[in-house]
């Protein structure tokens, strides 16, 4: 499989490259020169296999040439070893049609961790065989850093540095970052918001003679990995509500697009999904572009789901170069002119047919506590901040007799003020997080200053 840059500068690599580069050099994101498709026989003989085994099978295209299908099952097995759930992705039914699919049973206990846990394997795998050492660079709007920190933490041949908006995360969120021991680590606490610390990772892989000293790789999911290996729990997922055979719809809360980006993805390979509802809080860019062909840039306003609180969703630019047809050229004009006027020009016909797969639907903050104390008391059900409104925008935007899967995106301990807020209690934290509260923090601070942050960095890899 090879893989080509949205904006069309960027030299063409295969799996392993796209791996360790993250970013294309032309600023564009790395995409496979084709979908693969499995047939229904295909999709049926995955029924019933444990996860990992699943999980292997749907991420080997993506992988065909540079890790053999052997060694791709033993990393997916190493990776999900651990998960405290025995089906991983478990699928919990809470009312005739509505399932919540739930990716909170990683390290982390937030979905970022059924990508990271296999990334961390995949970046020692390729780094082993080449002898290599990479320096990773992340933005977080919460449970990205924390599930990338816990992946990488103490690997060989590895450095990780995650930028996170001061302030802007759950203290759980926060804490999971900033408390592990380990000297590969570096926490970044920017004074600004999660779209400072994604420009700032961009700007760094931008400056080529940083990015090239660094070594510089990503986690975020500018990462094409991490798409790859998000779309196998909606396969899963599928398949247990009567795929191939049977039409499904996929409600995902989204900020930066990646887990509804995959969800599309496994339409792609062949999976009949009648609907994608991207679900959002008060920073409602993608509802607004998939009402009214509004795509925006408005402040961002934090909220009590602080994931979700992005501005400029960069993983669209995926789904934007698939609908211009594959026109790189065209492509990188219009994200060009988006990044100069905060406002993205896509042409009538093309919104409309992103329109035929995509829904939109967004929550307030007032809507959201309600939305987590009613399915708490109809259904007996937990939902997180995240979670809620994508079970929401499930029941209240699936067409009429479709099975619906809602990815349910984090526990709701990690959000427990928010909880405590909708029903009056507070989850208590897992077990393997006991004591989190008690342990000792380390993280640096720095402006939204790219010179600032660069330094830092530096000065972490050098000590290393």
């Amino acid at each position: 499989m090879r893989y080509v840059s949205t904006r069309g500068a960027a030299p063409e690599l295969d799996f392993a490259g796209a791996l360790l580069a993250g970013l294309a050099r032309d600023g564009g994101l790395y995409m496979p020169a084709c979908w693969p498709r499995f047939s229904a026989a295909e999709w049926r003989s995955l029924r019933g296999l444990p996860y990992a085994e699943l999980a292997a099978r749907v991420i080997a295209p993506f992988a065909a040439g540079s890790i053999g299908q052997g060694e791709l099952l033993a990393m997916c097995r190493r990776a999900y070893a651990g998960f405290s759930h025995k089906a991983v992705t478990p699928l919990v039914q809470l009312d005739t049609n509505l399932h919540a699919l739930e990716l909170f049973h990683g390290p982390t206990l937030a979905f970022k961790d059924m990508a990271l846990q296999l990334v961390g394997h995949l970046f020692e795998h390729v780094l082993g065989q080449r002898g290599e050492r990479v320096r990773i660079v992340g933005a977080t709007s919460g449970d990205t850093g924390s599930a990338a920190i816990a992946a990488m933490a103490g690997r060989r041949n590895i450095d990780i540095a995650i930028l996170h908006p001061e302030g802007r995360t759950s203290e759980v969120q926060r804490r999971q970052m900033t408390t592990v021991r380990a000297d590969n680590v570096l926490n970044i606490a920017i004074a600004g918001n999660f779209d400072d610390c994604q420009d700032l990772v961009k700007a760094m892989f931008a400056d080529e003679p940083f990015r090239a000293e660094m070594n510089l790789s990503a986690v975020n999911s500018i990462n094409f990995a991490r798409i790859a290996a998000q779309i196998p729990y909606y396969a899963y997922a599928a398949l247990n509500l009567g795929a191939p055979e049977r039409e499904i719809a996929i409600a995902v809360p989204t900020g930066n697009f990646g887990n509804i980006l995959a969800a599309w993805a496994a339409g792609q390979m062949g999976l009949p999904v009648a609907r994608f509802i991207a679900a959002s809080n008060r920073n409602d860019i993608l509802a607004r572009f998939l009402a009214a062909n509004d795509m925006s840039v408005r402040p961002v306003e934090p909220s009590l789901s602080p994931s979700m609180d992005i501005a400029v969703s960069s993983n669209f630019e995926r789904l934007l170069y698939e609908f211009l047809g594959r026109d790189a050229a065209l492509t990188a004009r219009t994200m060009a002119e988006f990044r100069a006027s905060g406002r993205m020009a896509v042409a009538e016909p093309v919104w409309r047919a992103i329109r035929r797969q995509f829904q939109g639907f967004r929550l307030d903050d007032a809507a959201t506590l309600r939305e987590i104390a009613r399915f708490q008391q109809e259904s007996g059900y937990l939902a997180d901040p995240h979670s809620v409104i994508g079970l929401a925008a499930g029941r209240d935007c699936a067409p009429l007799g479709l099975p619906v899967v809602a990815a349910a995106t984090a526990h709701p301990a990690k959000f427990p003020e928010a909880i405590e807020k909708a029903v009056g209690c507070r989850p208590p934290l897992p077990n393997h997080l006991a004591g989190l509260y008690d342990r000792d923090e380390i993280y640096s601070r720095a402006p939204a200053d790219l010179q600032a942050v660069e330094t830092l960095v530096r000065n972490f890899v050098n000590r290393n």
